[in-house]
């Protein structure tokens, strides 16, 4: 039971994932018409910086295919993470309306790489 709820979790999670990032290339999901200044500020920022969006979104993409697929989610969960990261950061510093969801991202991220920590051994021994 725990195997088959752990896909269903990590199936919906990639496929978060994969939607996010291919909305970075095709621009396809409207934007917030309340998104508050700061964020707006920092999202233009992101934009500016022209290779940013279209780095996090490659690996938005290429994370949440690995995240879906069980032999190869310990290392979608790795690839995913940074980006895990930048978002609870946004969603910390810069405006707090997405917090909640972030931090449940993250805890759906966290849960993953502990559930495969056996794997990560090697690379610490």
């Amino acid at each position: 039971m725990k195997s088959k709820i752990l896909f269903v979790i990590c199936l919906l999670f990639g496929l978060l994932f994969i939607n996010a990032g291919l909305d970075k290339f095709l621009h396809y999901m409207p934007m917030p018409k309340d998104m508050s200044e700061s964020m707006t500020t920092a999202f233009n920022a992101f934009v500016a910086l022209g290779w940013l969006l279209p780095l996090a979104g490659v690996a938005e993409i290429v994370g949440g295919i690995l995240f879906i697929i069980p032999k190869t989610r310990a290392f979608g969960a790795v690839v995913i993470f940074p980006v895990m990261v930048g978002i609870l950061l946004t969603n910390t510093v810069t405006d707090t309306s997405g917090f909640p969801i972030a931090a449940v991202l993250l805890a759906i991220n966290l849960w993953v790489l502990y559930e495969n920590r056996a794997k990560y051994a090697p690379i610490f021994s």
